[in-house]
């Protein structure tokens, strides 16, 4: 009788004692939502359509953009559902499943970021084999193994939520499922649940920004070899806006990671708000620094645009 046959549904939440200030709050909240569907929607879009942006780069590229949509497309409903209509219900297969994607994709980004990381290794230390190397197939290859390992690394833990009793309050501390978060309202012993997403947090996140950290060693020794300097510059400046995404990425996880340890007493504010950060900030970021950094995206996009003035 440990599972409180009444409450089949999790109550989400949005800022907790900020109720009245829910339809501010989601002003910032829709303009970083819409930025996003559009900056990644646009690189997608290039993507798939330019020629020019037919090459491994920009394929894997377009999968850090479908990873920075999937993640906001997974919370941005019950989201806006909260701050927006005040529907705060959720039912226990929907929350499993919304958890289950929501911290698939965060392993993916980092898969992602990885092979990003192989892709300039490979442009840099051996371009002249780089195309035969990263064949359209060896990139969906990749593609395939960065989602499977993401995807079978969460699972276990997102099944047993499934098998648990809750007895607890039913109330979560989010606008959104967590596994984190659920876990708590659990009545049985969450040992396994507790440890098993530090180890895959050590064995794949970090694993993979040691291999990154690794790669851009080699690849900055190979670059300090060519003769040329403006040989040199053009190199390192095809890895900047990878470099730009990786900070952005890890920084966010360091961030959020040390408010959960060490914020014990941080306002819960500053933790939802950080979470927000979490997931809001990459993906609004990423368009922007390869629209910015990348000539070849400025000149797709600008292809975008004058494509209606040349038919005409």
């Amino acid at each position: 009788m440990g599972l409180n046959k009444s409450a089949s549904t999790f109550q989400l939440t949005g800022f907790p004692g900020m109720e009245k200030a829910h339809h501010w709050i989601l002003i910032p909240l829709l303009v970083a939502y819409i930025s996003i569907l559009l900056g990644n929607g646009t690189l997608l879009f290039l993507i798939r359509n330019d020629h020019n942006l037919h090459e491994p780069m920009y394929y894997f590229l377009a999968m850090l953009a479908a990873t920075d949509l999937g993640v906001t497309l997974t919370t941005m409903p019950t989201v806006l559902g909260v701050l927006w209509l005040d529907h705060r219900e959720i039912g226990h297969g929907a929350c499993f499943s919304q958890a289950y994607f929501i911290h698939t994709l965060s392993v993916m980004e980092s898969g992602v970021l990885l092979a990003m990381a192989y892709d300039r290794f490979i442009a840099i230390h051996n371009p002249l084999r780089y195309t035969s190397i990263l064949t359209n197939t060896q990139v969906m290859k990749i593609g395939v193994g960065v989602l499977t390992r993401a995807g079978l690394s969460i699972m276990p833990i997102v099944v047993r939520l499934h098998w648990f009793p809750y007895c607890r309050s039913h109330v979560l501390s989010h606008a959104f499922c967590l596994h984190q978060d659920v876990i708590k309202l659990a009545c049985v012993d969450i040992t396994f649940n507790h440890l098993y997403p530090v180890v895959v947090l050590f064995a794949m996140v970090l694993l993979d920004f040691l291999i990154m950290f690794f790669s851009y060693i080699l690849i900055l020794k190979t670059v300090m070899g060519i003769g040329s300097g403006e040989e040199r510059a053009k190199a390192l400046n095809t890895c900047v806006s990878h470099i730009c995404c990786i900070l952005v990425f890890y920084v966010t996880v360091v961030c959020l990671t040390f408010i959960h340890r060490f914020g014990k007493h941080v306002p819960h504010v500053v933790h939802i708000t950080m979470s927000y950060i979490y997931f809001l900030f990459p993906p609004f970021m990423n368009p922007f620094i390869y629209s910015i950094k990348t000539k070849q995206i400025q000149s797709g996009i600008l292809r975008l645009f004058s494509l209606p003035h040349s038919r005409a």
